[in-house]
């Protein structure tokens, strides 16, 4: 049968105390629902039907490009109320699985199996939750098999002390599911339409309710709280280190890393503490990153170092580069091999050669910079004249003295030579020094002013 997947994502979340819809809450620096829109596509399903409430045009402005059909569910009246603003999407002969946008961590093995046991009837995902406060009870007869759903509110002392939860998901030809929703009242102690409901209406009509549990319980585990969305981080980021540490990288701490994307490393990569990675970042052979520093969207050719306290961001960095401490590297810095990027330089849109030096102190923006050029300490590139951005050329083998500023747009040209504090807003001649500042002037006469 076709599969059609229905993810919950209207909920407002009152306990993470934010004005930030719950589903767009970060974990490892994507949106929760993002990490459940990941997994259902792994399912290959023929329709994902997302239902918004609390937020939603901020929750579909977040995924403009995702492959859902947005349906909204104006009053919260529910789970069971939310599927079945859905339903009338989906095909009759179709299976619907329902997801829910709060709980990123579950496995596509995981949904497959609870897919392939509801052979249509009806099929959950249960799991013995080390803390059951606050989740639906399962409940099951004398011969082991799921008779109801009892939430929280609403249980009795008996039922409370069971430890096997409900975490949400099920399984189900979309026809029957239909009518028993139908069925579902809300006399109960919030006055809502359960979508857990269905499971008593099932069993009532002789429909055996399969039951799924969960091994690994932080897989099923929902976020409501700032508190769960820490514990679930942390859990990510250890899995990451370990992933890293298996595959040969050198970890100085593994509580101490953050990884919100994707890490790609070579053999021998060293990572020391407090380091985030973001977006897509790649490591060369032998790379080292020091302590403290952020990669967003970066790749790191082999044997380069980037010391500590440095920033890079959508930058590529060549092989055998000196990076930092305290470096910047900014949208569209391309640095060429053996290249030295020292403390408080910041590149923004520039290529450098290879070879080419900047210690200390500078500015690099909209430049292109030669191999074995040599800049020196509170050198800019004065790119923007509060209008436009000009671009700024410094051929080969140039050194450029300390303290200078180069007005774009201008041209330095092959192994010219600046003198140190001077302004350049002339292209150069090649291989001769240019000096552009005030002759300076001693003044034998003066006298300081007096103190009163």
């Amino acid at each position: 049968m076709p599969l059609e997947i229905v993810v919950l994502a209207a909920g407002q979340g009152k306990r993470m105390h934010s004005d930030v819809p719950k589903v767009l809450h970060p974990l490892a620096g994507r949106p929760l629902l993002a990490h459940v829109l990941e997994t259902t596509r792994a399912l290959a399903p023929e329709r994902i039907v997302v239902v918004h409430g609390h937020g939603g045009d901020a929750v579909k402005a977040a995924f403009p490009a995702a492959p859902v059909t947005w349906v909204e569910q104006s009053e919260r009246l529910g789970t069971g109320h939310a599927v079945l603003q859905a339903l009338p999407l989906a095909s009759e002969n179709a299976d619907v699985l329902v997801l829910y946008g709060d709980v990123p961590l579950v496995r596509a093995e995981t949904l497959r199996e609870l897919v392939q046991v509801a052979r249509g009837g009806l099929a959950i995902l249960t799991a013995d939750a080390p803390d059951p406060v606050g989740y639906g009870r399962i409940v099951r007869d004398a011969r082991g098999r799921v008779a109801r759903i009892v939430e929280q509110k609403d249980a009795s002392s008996e039922e409370l002390a069971l430890r096997e939860v409900n975490v949400g998901f099920l399984c189900a030809p979309a026809k029957r599911l239909s009518g028993w929703l139908a069925g579902v009242g809300n006399r109960n102690a919030q006055r809502e339409y359960y979508l857990t409901d269905v499971v008593a209406l099932a069993a009532a009509e002789g429909v055996e309710v399969a039951a799924v549990k969960a091994a690994d319980w932080p897989e099923v585990a929902g976020v409501n709280s700032k508190r769960e969305l820490a514990a679930l981080e942390r859990m990510l980021q250890r899995r990451a280190a370990e992933r890293l540490l298996e595959a040969g990288v050198t970890l100085a701490d593994p509580e101490r890393i953050d990884v919100r994307g994707s890490l790609e490393c070579g053999r021998d990569v060293a990572i020391d503490v407090n380091c985030v990675f973001e977006g897509s970042v790649r490591l060369g052979e032998r790379v080292r990153i020091g302590p403290h520093c952020v990669l967003r969207n970066v790749s790191v050719a082999a044997d380069s170092e980037v010391h500590a306290f440095s920033l890079l961001e959508d930058a590529q960095v060549g092989a055998r580069c000196r990076i930092g401490p305290y470096a910047r590297l900014r949208p569209g810095a391309m640095l060429a091999e053996e290249v030295h990027i020292g403390n408080f330089v910041e590149v923004k849109a520039s290529r450098l050669g290879a070879g080419s030096k900047a210690n200390h102190l500078a500015y690099i923006g909209d430049a292109q910079v030669g191999s074995r050029v040599n800049i020196g300490a509170g050198t800019i590139t004065c790119n923007y004249d509060g209008a436009g951005k000009h671009r700024t050329v410094i051929e080969d083998d140039c050194f450029i003295g300390s303290d200078t500023t180069l007005v774009a747009p201008v041209t330095v040209a092959k192994g010219s030579y600046i003198g140190a504090g001077s302004t350049i807003n002339k292209n150069t001649p090649a291989g001769q020094l240019t000096v552009a500042r005030a002759r300076q002037v001693s003044l034998p006469s003066w006298k300081p002013r007096g103190k009163k």
